[in-house]
């Protein structure tokens, strides 16, 4: 009798992403960019659900626009969403190639099932990923501020201005759009690139003075950012300056007593010596907004204490000494 020949092993049914452990699904989910999410969420609803949670998108969120959505750029977009029960305000926007495309398509999917009807349950106006979608647009405009406006114009260098922002996704960079003043109208700014852009350190308007509250913790070599306008109808730019000695005094830090005086030096030193704007004299005890037309208006004080903040004035530091 010839041998039987042994049966084949019944090959394994490939396992469905859908019947993998929770914890395993969260975690492939938690390692796909944001387009990875868009593609699995269009696979089911049951995916769907899970990929466009905020947990997911806070990350995504963080990742790429923590730096500069900060908390104005958070109430703007509080107030923005406010007056929108729904996600109908998208239909303004055209659809877009890459990440912006997917969620468009994803919350058109979402906002209205087979048939016509409609679902609700898909996305909320107020969602994280909403947030993502409205950025990547470029259609959203949010504060922030820009460090050595239109395009480092030496009127500007080491200086840091609010503006409205928008995305551009073809080129990676903003549209700022600044204040106006006077009857001069707002200033449009593009192609700014990350690298000048932060969120705004405080929370005072650019038309407000900032109240200073480190005028007698200033010391010769500290760094700090100063409020300054050309005139009174101008916005408050941050300038970028440090705390200098007396002609009386050379430096030296065993015998320095300049901090003890009530008037401050600051100085500018991306200006030469003998520069009308090298120097300005402050007085610690009464300091709030001084100047005149001429040599513009100096208002509130911040003292810079981060490596990290110190470390980007220098990286935008002039090649050459100004004027």
């Amino acid at each position: 009798m010839s041998p039987k020949s042994k049966p084949s092993a019944a090959a394994a049914p490939a396992m469905s992403v859908l019947e993998l452990p929770d914890l395993v699904l969260e975690c492939i989910l938690e390692k796909l960019p944001p387009e990875g999410l868009c593609r699995m969420a269009s696979v089911c609803t049951s995916l769907r659900d899970g990929c466009v949670s905020d947990h997911l998108w806070r990350k995504h969120m963080e990742g790429k626009w923590g730096g500069i959505f900060g908390a104005a750029a958070a109430n703007e977009w509080e107030c923005f969403i406010a007056s929108r029960k729904d996600l109908s305000f998208l239909n303004e926007w055209k659809l877009q190639k890459g990440v912006v495309g997917y969620l468009w398509g994803l919350i058109r999917s979402g906002l209205s099932g087979g048939g016509g009807r409609r679902r609700t349950s898909f996305t909320a106006v107020d969602s994280v990923m909403s947030k993502y979608l409205a950025l990547e647009s470029g259609k959203f405009w949010f504060p922030a501020q820009v460090y050595n406006r239109e395009n480092g114009h030496v009127g500007f260098m080491l200086s840091c201005y609010d503006a409205m922002l928008s995305y551009d996704r073809k080129t990676d960079t903003f549209n700022a759009r600044y204040p106006a003043h006077g009857a001069r109208a707002s200033a449009i700014e593009s192609g700014v690139t990350w690298d000048r852009l932060r969120a705004p350190l405080i929370h005072t308007s650019p038309h407000d003075l900032h109240i200073s509250d480190c005028l007698h913790d200033l010391h010769p070599e500290d760094h700090i950012e100063i409020q300054w306008r050309r005139n009174k109808e101008f916005p408050y730019g941050w300038w970028y300056g440090v705390i200098g000695h007396f002609e009386t005094c050379d430096g030296n830090t065993s015998y320095c007593r300049c901090h003890d005086s009530d008037t401050v030096v600051l100085e500018f030193r991306q200006y030469t010596l003998g520069s009308h704007w090298r120097q300005k004299f402050i007085n610690r005890r009464e300091h709030r907004e001084e100047g005149n037309e001429t040599d513009g208006f100096y208002g509130g004080i911040r003292k810079l204490r981060g490596e990290e903040e110190i470390s980007m004035w220098k990286k935008l530091w002039p090649a050459q000494v100004l004027q």
